[in-house]
């Protein structure tokens, strides 16, 4: 359960905006730096983001974002 639990957070990771999708979905593009995507990765494949919710992880740019767009959907829920 933990395993596909984190494959579907990186699945939702890496859908990040693209700016040629910006007609469709209406939201600017993300640019996210290599490096900045594989640490995240390797952050989520590690555990270290098990207690964040997984769609906090969609359509987000970097790691950052995932945490930040956590923090508001807890905030919504209380």
């Amino acid at each position: 359960k933990l395993t596909v639990a984190r494959a579907r957070k990186i699945q939702r990771f890496l859908s990040q905006p693209f700016d040629v999708a910006k007609v469709f979905t209406g939201s600017d593009g993300v640019q996210v730096p290599l490096e900045n995507t594989i640490s995240s990765f390797k952050a989520v494949v590690a555990g270290e983001y098990d207690h964040l919710p997984e769609g906090a992880f969609y359509m987000v740019g970097g790691i950052e974002e995932v945490i930040a767009k956590a923090e508001r959907m807890a905030a919504d829920a209380a």
